[in-house]
């Protein structure tokens, strides 16, 4: 991939609101990943395009498939009025995974404490997994969406009681 390839990818990434984007060809592996501050990732180098932040470097990419894996029933967002919790929403539209990859553990469970930046989930759209990321400290008190489920933009993903 030559540098203009790379500039306008990442400009395309930067334009279209992606948390992270992972490519893969019989050539080369490619993760670009938007960072909330200009901290550099471990295993790449920061990168600066448009006005956010980017890190770029190969990384594998995880492909998680559907899987007929037990979870927590969809249910409105009302149902929990009675607590103080705060909705995880998805930041697009696409297919909602719990973990990354049909055998591998879930990244969280109902009663898990989560710190704010960990991921929590995965939303697949257009063939890229985005990992989806804890937007405050707290616990998962519900799952509102079923693995390997279509999601739309912002709507609830978990319920979250703030620490």
């Amino acid at each position: 991939m030559k540098a203009k390839e790379l500039q306008d990818l990442i400009d395309f990434i930067a334009k279209s609101g992606l948390n992270k984007v992972n490519i893969e060809t019989e050539e080369f592996k490619i993760s670009v990943q938007r960072e909330p501050s200009t901290k550099v990732v471990s295993s790449g180098v920061a990168v600066a395009a448009a006005p956010a932040p980017m890190a770029a470097a190969p990384a594998p990419v995880a492909a998680p498939t559907p899987a007929a894996a037990p979870s927590t029933p969809a249910a409105p967002a009302a149902e929990a009025a009675g607590g103080n919790y705060v909705p995880l929403k998805s930041p697009m539209i696409g297919t909602f995974y719990r973990s990354s990859s049909p055998d591998a553990p879930l990244f969280v469970q109902v009663g898990d404490l989560v710190e704010k930046g960990q991921v929590i989930c995965i939303i697949e759209a257009m063939k890229l997994f985005n990992e989806i990321e804890a937007e405050q400290s707290g616990r998962i008190v519900k799952a509102m969406v079923e693995n390997a489920s279509p999601v739309e933009y912002d709507q609830p993903l978990f319920l979250i009681e703030p620490m």
